[in-house]
């Protein structure tokens, strides 16, 4: 019996020493999300999300309606923008037509 309790309390822990992933090991297979690489990538979007709510909180308003509102002035800045690069474009196709037919 002293035996077996011998065997079992030296061997047990020998086999988890034995069986136990490394680390490095439990890291290399651990989800995609917690690698160093998207870490690195979703921290500072993180950040800047965190201090978007800090600014939101700011406001007397509730925070989903000032994130609305942050929102809609983004979409239409982003619009202006659009439409800015849309009007260059044709300023520049209108310059390079009436080059091509004064050359001619």
């Amino acid at each position: 019996m002293g035996a077996a309790f011998t065997i079992l309390s030296v061997g047990g822990p020998a086999l988890l020493y034995y069986f136990q992933p490394t680390d490095e090991e439990v890291f290399k297979a651990s989800h995609p999300s917690i690698q160093p690489s998207q870490r690195m990538r979703t921290v500072p979007e993180f950040d800047a999300f965190v201090n978007k709510l800090k600014g939101y909180s700011k406001s007397d308003k509730p925070i989903w309606a000032v994130a609305a509102e942050d929102e809609a002035r983004t979409r239409a800045e982003a619009a202006e923008e659009q439409r800015k690069a849309a009007a260059e474009m044709q300023k520049r196709r209108d310059e390079i037509k009436r080059h091509s037919m004064g050359g001619q």
